[in-house]
């Protein structure tokens, strides 16, 4: 057993990469709108 389970699924399911891929980019552009909001109301 010297394949990783992760890598044996992905490779059984090559369109999951792309899945993976998207949901990284989502929450990459979340985090930068979270951060953007943050930083918009500085204060008193």
């Amino acid at each position: 057993m010297s394949e990783n389970t992760a890598q044996a699924y992905l490779a059984e399911h090559p369109r999951m990469i792309g899945v993976l891929f998207a949901i990284c980019l989502a929450a990459s552009a979340a985090g930068n709108a979270a951060a953007a909001a943050g930083g918009a109301n500085p204060g008193p």
